[in-house]
């Protein structure tokens, strides 16, 4: 492999791209079509992280990005298991403790808030391997310990703390497994939500049989401990369940630092060295050196100057938090308006689903109880139902991204637009059955939404702010979550209301998608 080609040459090398995976070049070729074909990513970074996206695909998905599939899906998990939490437990927990329920939601929607922020934005100054450890194991601990909360102020304490962890699940595990993809593999990003379905079915199928065995009566006038253990049970187990995924984590894989983390704080002979540690780790070898990428940044390096001739820093070695992540983001009209749009689709989804799920399991017993059947075992029974249809979602997801002329954009254009359809349809069912079938239909397509906006985002932002960007998305539906509660201290959920609202609002997002400025089908992210 030689050097990096000059900054001139990009133009002519983004003629192709590749309409599918087989049309994407062989592991031995070292072609591959970046993402951007303007000024919107610094022209050092850049060049370097041409040569680097061609070592990667040249040294193919192999056995080190399977296990990463694996290990990266539990912080997709952990982000299923518990911000449905406070929806899963919540009239139980109300029945014990007597509060508002929305604000059990607000406070573990507080602390999703911090997580985003802090794993998010510091997972581009310390690295992505100290927070892809810690995000998960405080879940599992903070989980588990708070199914013991004597009262409604303990537990909302440490769900809040836990939900710090969770919050910086996605920002970091998705920058983390796209930053050891191939180019021609990132489809598996959007496919990686599979876990995301796992563990909203099994967190389902588990509160089934605990809380509607073990919990007090709905009609039950005074509610003891000793008689309402089913959702405590319940925070016992997905806890176990999340520390055991983060030992796991911890000892049974060694995760490399990102060598695209690397290469942006200007450390290419550490990010060479984890490109042929991932290529043993695969039984392949790798022919990237050290020199080739010096040599892409020196091609590039009079373009970088100013009229004053002064030369611009671009490539950090620091480890201090400074705005610098976030102005690249914004560096370019086109990144800007990216970067915008993203933001506004995050929050605008945040705040309509947020504002649904965390009362479905309410509403449909409130709708149920209207036809006679608002028991915890029906509730329960239905959530499973609805958390089966997302996992044939996540799969549809992955087909669609790489569909030509739809991919991405398309894929989630389509699929908010079908959520919002059947959130307005759920408001016409007469009977409990009919509004099982619409909510099943907003399950499925709801499911292939998030699988594809979790995706396409890390996709799209450079992968030395590529924690920053997950960080600043994950901020905005966070900051939404917090609304949607307050909004339900407000509002009537039991009627259509929030329903309308939320559709309203996902309906919007799929037009919003429409106009993201970069496609990521075909192309490279860097």
């Amino acid at each position: 492999m030689s050097g990096g080609p000059a900054r001139d040459s990009y133009p002519a090398e983004r003629e192709k791209t590749f309409d599918n995976e087989k049309d994407w070049p062989d592991s031995d070729s070292k072609t591959v079509v970046d993402l951007y074909d303007d000024d919107s990513v610094d022209p050092v970074y850049r060049a370097k992280a041409h040569v680097l996206s061609s070592a990667i695909q040249e040294v193919g998905m192999g056995r080190y990005q399977w296990w990463l599939f694996a290990v990266a899906g539990f912080g997709w998990f952990s982000d299923s298991v518990w911000p449905i939490l406070a929806g899963l437990i919540l009239s139980p927990v109300v029945s014990e403790f007597h509060f508002n329920g929305p604000f059990l939601s607000l406070a573990l929607n507080i602390g999703l808030f911090v997580g985003a922020v802090f794993w998010g934005f510091g997972c581009d100054v310390w690295g992505r391997r100290w927070s892809w450890n810690i995000t998960l194991l405080l879940a599992g601990v903070f989980g588990t310990a708070a199914g013991g909360a004597p009262g409604f102020i303990a537990l909302a304490s440490l769900l809040a703390v836990l939900g710090v962890g969770v919050g910086g699940n996605l920002p970091v595990d998705s920058a983390v497994f796209l930053d050891f993809l191939p180019a021609s593999h990132q489809y598996l990003l959007t496919v990686l939500s599979i876990w995301w379905c796992i563990g909203q079915l099994i967190a389902s199928l588990i509160a089934w049989p605990l809380i509607a065995n073990y919990s007090c009566s709905e009609t039950q006038a005074a509610c003891t401990r000793s008689e309402n253990m089913g959702w405590r049970y319940l925070l016992f187990t997905l806890g176990g369940i999340t520390l055991l995924l983060s030992f796991i984590r911890m000892f049974a894989f060694q995760l490399y630092e990102s060598p695209r983390y690397l290469l942006g704080k200007g450390k290419d002979a550490d990010a060479v060295a984890v490109v042929h540690q991932v290529a043993e780790f695969n039984g392949t070898i790798s022919k990237l050196t050290v020199e080739q990428l010096i040599a892409a940044g020196n091609a590039v390096k009079p373009h970088e100057d100013n009229t004053n001739g002064a030369a611009k820093r671009v490539l950090a070695e620091d480890s201090v938090f400074d705005l610098r992540h976030i102005r690249a983001l914004f560096q370019s009209k086109k990144m800007a308006w990216s970067t915008s749009l993203l933001i506004a689709l995050w929050g605008i989804i945040g705040l309509a689903s947020t504002l649904y799920n965390s009362f479905l399991p309410y509403l449909l017993a409130s709708r149920g109880a209207h036809f006679g059947d608002s028991s915890y075992y029906i509730t329960y029974r239905n959530q499973v139902i609805l958390s089966v249809l997302g996992v044939p979602g996540a799969f549809l997801a992955g087909l669609g991204v790489e569909v030509p002329y739809v991919g991405r954009r398309g894929t989630l254009a389509i699929s908010s637009g079908l959520t919002g359809v059947f959130l307005f349809a759920s408001t016409t069912a007469r009977t409990s059955n009919a509004l099982l079938g619409w909510n099943c239909g907003y399950s499925f397509f709801s499911n292939i939404m998030y699988g594809v906006l979790y995706a396409v985002s890390p996709e799209i932002f450079p992968a030395k702010d590529r924690g920053t960007g997950n960080g600043l998305t994950a901020t905005a539906t966070r900051v939404f979550g917090i609304l949607a509660p307050v909004i339900a201290l407000y509002a009537n959920l039991e009627t259509a209301v929030p329903v309308y609202i939320a559709g309203a609002l996902i309906i919007f997002a799929g037009f919003l998608a429409l106009l993201l400025p970069y496609e990521p089908r075909g192309k490279a992210s860097i």
